[in-house]
């Protein structure tokens, strides 16, 4: 029977100091004889006792890791928050003592791990040394107990570590980038240590900071301990960087530099620190590469959040922010980030543009730089289909927005479309998309992945994600014939404001257009510019007539227009004097001895007036409007009028005359003396302050266009299909809008009328119900009884 009372004697204690709960004794070797007994007693226990005894140091080992030696480090890390962030150098010199001692523990731990191991060789049995714990088996306690009783605060100890680190790491590099002159530089504090030149201690802080580094790796605890820590403040840095070195630059590439200090100062940095300057073991040169690969992972997706947050900014500078598109278009090739980028993009355009207080014409020019700028990022073009949506939502219900395109189309401006118009593409419909994808299936992509499949598979959405600008712009309404009477308005406006007009330009932007819509629906526009000439001509004949000259009174220019071919006019009149009306009879006379037998219809209140006004010491001669012409004239014979007074004489509602006088008021010649009472200003001192300001020729009310409105015009060609409808409910007592709808568009398809959607028809018969001539119930409409 074995007597384990032996196990407990003294020498045993002293060789395992570690039994009797202290370790106020590591590192104290025993004296040779002591270890011999030992030896001695144990072999008399025979390898049951060297087998008990192994287990007990080995329970006693892991029992001082997990209560002794890991809480002792941790108390090291308890610091108020606060603390840590006003003093991390105090935390670095608490992380090295606390290093310090857990090495020392963590040696002491090998020394009874060695002696136990000598004591399982020189027993009865070899076989038992196999039972002993390694030195690995060891580290596996040690990291076992740190991870199971991590306080809540320790990354930020270890954190202000590897910060000063960092910043002693990279002094060199400060020193190297900067640029100030090196007699500033040396009154400046270190980089590193933050003492003065003089006293830098950088040197001795960096050979501190090897050691402790290297004793956490002989730990085996640098990654598991420090690695949350060091990657954090990496990502800090990163971002720091990227900050310092590329926001808001866009007219340069930044990847390569970027990747260049990654491998250069922050790899670098983490080779210091997994292997002191020597060569790398397979493990340590394993996990650097894994920091590398999420560091540069990292890295890419903070650069491209940092371009998309303010892709707003590119949008407008393109195309001289093409570099950092294209370093965008990189980052987007090696992480997934098209769902960020369509949110974000969306959010901004909609944030800096789509609100009231931004004009139509610079949403326009916005809408056309993001289409090239997120063109040239994707050119699948399903990003630019889901930014682009709400702007063309928001667009459509502008009332000038089809206005304001036209102008753009022919006149240069922010926008661009001029340019474009210039390049002579024809306009995609969406018509024939089928065929033409199984004509062009070599150069067939798939779609992107991620992206909302409902608009992956609206055929036409595809063709529109390949059209040009001027076809997207156009799809707004996606309808050309609507953008093709507003051009019909906008160049009636310019006919009749200037009969002088450049009939190169107006030639040149009518031949782009028919390549770009069509010349079916620019044929009215010839002849329109074909009327312009041929007045010119008529005029010139009729001015060269010494009969319609004799007893002039003043010269007039007309344009003479075909009424069906031109826009609609709006519905204002005029009624000329007496005097100036007989004038034009005689221009009417002319024409007819000219023309033989064709008369003309005189619009009078569309025009320029060429006027000399001569009033006191005052003479003013300026181009006005027919109206404000007819307005002055008046005031000769009378200088006082009251406002209903005028407006019965020259037939002009009170409201528009009103605006019009106010026109002569601006200048000066009029003033409001009562309440729509009208006196004319005789004298330059009779003039108020309100009413002294600059005289110009411009007309502000002389903005307003001539023509009808676009949606008066479209009212106008509905109304000729009330007959239509009368009769077919005349005939079917009741009908629902669908059957109206396709009755009339077969109608219009054998007439050659005008095309209308089923919306454009629901509109025109609701009208027709508020006006009690239609009644609608049950889905159907019926005549009103």
């Amino acid at each position: 029977m074995c007597d384990f009372s032996k196990l407990w004697s003294s020498d045993v204690v002293k060789i395992f100091p570690i039994l009797c709960g202290s370790t106020s004794q590591i590192l104290q070797s025993p004296k040779e004889e002591v270890f011999q007994n030992v030896c001695r007693q144990m072999s008399e226990l025979g390898s049951v006792g060297i087998e008990t005894l192994t287990d007990i140091v080995k329970l006693e080992m892991r029992s001082t890791i997990r209560n002794v030696i890991v809480p002792k480090f941790w108390v090291h890390f308890q610091v108020p928050r606060k603390e840590t962030v006003s003093d991390p150098n105090a935390l670095f010199a608490k992380f090295i003592e606390a290093v310090n001692e857990l090495h020392e523990s963590y040696q002491y731990l090998l020394q009874m791990q060695t002696r136990l191991i000598q004591l399982n060789r020189n027993g009865p049995s070899k076989t038992l040394e196999k039972q002993v714990v390694d030195e690995n088996g060891t580290k596996t306690w040690l990291r076992d107990a740190m991870l199971a009783q991590l306080p809540p605060n320790f990354d930020v100890v270890i954190g202000a570590f590897y910060s000063v680190h960092f910043r002693l790491f990279t002094k060199d590099i400060y020193f190297s980038s900067n640029t100030i002159d090196s007699e500033v530089l040396s009154d400046l504090p270190c980089t590193g240590c933050n003492f003065e030149v003089q006293k830098c201690c950088c040197q001795k802080l960096i050979e501190m900071v090897n050691k402790t580094n290297q004793k956490l790796l002989e730990l085996g605890l640098i990654d598991r301990l420090a690695g949350s820590s060091m990657t954090a403040l990496i990502k800090q840095k990163i971002k720091e960087h990227i900050n310092d070195t590329c926001l808001g630059i866009f007219d340069r590439s930044h990847l390569k530099e970027l990747e260049t200090w990654l491998q250069d100062v922050i790899m670098s940095w983490l080779r210091n620190i997994f292997t002191g300057g020597k060569q790398c073991d397979i493990n340590e040169c394993e996990t650097i590469q894994g920091f590398k690969v999420k560091l540069t992972y990292f890295m890419y997706e903070t650069f491209a959040q940092s371009v998309i947050s303010r892709f707003f900014s590119i949008i407008i500078d393109y195309p001289d922010s093409t570099p950092a598109i294209n370093d965008l278009k990189i980052c987007m090739e090696k992480i997934d980030m098209r769902v960020y980028i369509t949110k974000t993009l969306r959010n901004a355009l909609e944030a800096r543009l789509l609100h009231p207080g931004v004009n139509t014409m610079d949403i326009l020019t916005g809408y056309v730089a993001a289409i090239k700028a997120i063109r040239h990022l994707d050119n699948t073009g399903v990003i630019l289909e889901m930014v682009t949506a709400p702007i063309k939502d928001y667009l459509r219900k502008r009332n000038d927005t089809v206005r304001r395109v036209v102008t753009g189309l022919t006149e240069e401006g922010p926008t661009d479309l001029s340019e474009e118009l210039a390049k002579g593409e024809s306009v995609k419909d969406g018509k024939d998309n089928t065929t033409d994808e199984l004509s062009n299936w070599e150069n067939w992509e798939p779609d992107p992945f991620g992206i909302d499949p409902n608009i992956l598979r609206n055929t036409s959405s595809k063709i529109m994600r390949s059209a040009d600008i001027i076809s997207m712009v156009v799809d707004i309404y996606g309808s050309k014939e609507l953008f093709m009477v507003e051009y019909r308005n906008l160049m009636a406006d310019r006919l009749l404001a200037q009969l002088d007009f450049n009939s190169e330009k107006e030639i040149r932007n009518l031949e782009l257009l028919k390549i770009r819509f069509g010349e079916s629906l620019l044929h009215s526009c010839e002849v329109m510019l074909k009327d312009v000439t041929d007045s010119k001509r008529i005029n010139s004949h009729i001015h060269g007539d010494g009969n319609c000259n004799e007893n002039q009174l003043f010269d007039i220019s007309s344009l003479i227009v075909s009424a069906q071919f031109w826009p609609s006019f709006n519905k204002e009149s005029l009624q000329l004097p007496e005097e100036i009306e007989n004038e034009f009879k005689k221009y009417t006379k002319a024409y007819e001895a000219y023309k033989g037998n064709r008369t003309l219809n005189w619009r009078t209140v569309t025009g320029r007036v060429n006027i000399l006004i001569e009033i006191g010491d005052r003479t003013m001669e300026m181009t006005v409007a027919p109206t404000q012409a007819v307005i002055i004239y008046h005031f000769q014979n009378k200088s006082e009028w009251g406002l209903e007074e005028l407006s019965s004489l020259i037939k002009v509602p009170p409201s528009a005359l009103r605006r019009r006088m106010s026109f002569w008021q601006n200048h000066g010649l009029i003033s409001e003396t009562h309440p729509g009472v009208f006196t004319l200003i005789e004298k330059e001192s009779e003039k108020s302050q309100f009413e002294e300001m600059n005289i110009t020729d411009a007309d502000e009310e002389d903005l307003e266009s001539a023509m009808a409105s676009a949606s008066d015009q479209r009212e106008e060609e509905l109304q000729v299909f009330w007959s239509y409808i009368v009769g077919m409910l005349t005939n079917l007592d009741s009908m629902p809008i669908d059957r109206i709808h396709q009755m009339l568009k077969l109608f219009a398809s054998h007439s050659g009328g005008v095309e209308f959607t089923q919306d454009e028809l629901k509109h025109f018969l609701q009208r027709k119900v508020r006006e009690h001539k239609l009644l609608f119930s049950g889905g159907v409409y019926q005549l009103a009884k």
